[in-house]
């Protein structure tokens, strides 16, 4: 059995050196080590994506995933990954548009509200840069991206954006992901919208 050490590790370092070595070692059981429950997260449904089995426990500094290949997991107490879909919509700031900064951030306020009256809803919303403020407790956009994931939307919010911002803490609706997940999404979407 392979250990991988990513304690300490800044995202997205901890799912790419995983996909390696799940990628190269298919037959064998790899232990990760992590320190944040964001870097459990992310393998946890890297593994599961590509069929491995998982048992997750708490370490003194972090989390031991042990994935092993080809079997159901074996202990897991964390809610099954988010649906992926075809319809991704991705928000890069926390305004829509140049121009005006406060037009900006109504017009993308009113996009959000106007995407939950579409009989079709995106299958995922992606954050990046500021647009992870969106997210975080106060903002007034808090409350459609709420609902949106209520009706089954994924809203997904980049880790880094959140570190570099110091905002991780103040995260309000959806999940912490990570650059590989947003490009991996963004690959095998069928559409993209960018407001």
């Amino acid at each position: 059995m392979q250990i991988l050490d990513c304690r300490g590790k800044k995202c997205p370092a901890p799912v790419i050196e995983t996909r390696k070595i799940l990628l190269a070692q298919q037959e064998e059981t790899v232990e990760v080590l992590v320190s944040d429950d964001v870097a459990r997260e992310n393998i946890r449904r890297l593994a599961e994506s590509l069929g491995y089995g998982i048992d997750i426990s708490n370490v003194p500094d972090g989390h031991r995933l042990r994935l092993t290949p080809g079997i159901e997991s074996i202990s897991c107490d964390i809610d099954p990954p988010p649906a992926e879909g075809k319809t991704v919509v991705y928000i890069g700031a926390d305004i829509m548009g140049s121009g005006d900064e406060e037009l900006g951030r109504v017009l993308l306020s009113n996009f959000l509200v106007t995407l939950l009256e579409l009989d079709r809803l995106p299958d995922a919303i992606f954050l990046v840069n500021t647009g992870v403020k969106l997210a975080c407790t106060g903002h007034s956009t808090v409350e459609a991206l709420q609902k949106l994931s209520e009706k089954g939307v994924d809203i997904a919010a980049c880790g880094l954006c959140l570190e570099y911002f110091h905002l991780k803490e103040n995260i309000a609706v959806g999940r912490i992901s990570n650059m590989h997940d947003i490009a991996t999404h963004l690959n095998e979407a069928g559409r993209i919208i960018r407001p």
